[in-house]
């Protein structure tokens, strides 16, 4: 069977960006069990997109966990490129889905104090350079395992950015609307 053994260059990457990515969602279940008083009883629709983003920086997190998982089980390579198309296409739904319910709103979320498509972007690229990385290892190309590490890559910091934007920027916008 040939496996994915020869990518054994890439296991600390791999286990970092895990790790990295199991370490983040504890900490922000741990943020969001300490603010949940402050959330609690407010339905507008930015705090909507603020809880649907949270949660969603958590699957995508925890696409990184697994994704990385993935690449550290030995494996047939084309088994890999399978999989990693797979996860990357559903994990995809959760940032086309927030465009299509919350983009023609009034969302006053980032400091732009508009609807976040810089954001969503960023993460759609995430997504859909893990299933381009995921296709090319079906297909054999060592080379698509550098998609995949700038797929989560670009996960993990997006999804602490998001986090940063929705813990800081938002109570600032409520302070400004309070004043």
């Amino acid at each position: 069977m040939e496996t994915s053994n020869h990518l054994a260059h890439w296991h600390e990457l791999f286990l970092m960006l895990g790790s990295t990515a199991g370490v983040i969602v504890g900490l922000l279940f741990i943020v969001m069990s300490l603010h949940l008083d402050k959330i609690k009883g407010q339905v507008d629709d930015n705090l909507k997109l603020t809880m649907e983003g949270s949660r969603n920086n958590n699957y995508h997190l925890l696409t990184v966990l697994i994704g990385a998982s993935l690449v550290l089980a030995p494996q047939p390579i084309h088994f890999l490129g399978a999989e990693l198309i797979l996860l990357n296409l559903y994990g995809l739904r959760l940032p086309l889905n927030i465009l299509y319910r919350y983009s023609r709103r009034n969302i006053t979320i980032s400091k732009g104090k508009g609807f976040p498509y810089g954001t969503i972007a960023t993460i759609i690229s995430g997504y859909l350079l893990g299933a381009a990385g995921g296709f090319a290892l079906t297909q054999h190309a060592e080379w698509g395992m550098y998609l995949v590490s700038a797929s989560l890559l670009i996960l993990i910091v997006r999804s602490v950015l998001t986090a940063w934007m929705f813990m800081f920027v938002r109570t600032q916008t409520h302070l400004d609307e309070a004043k």
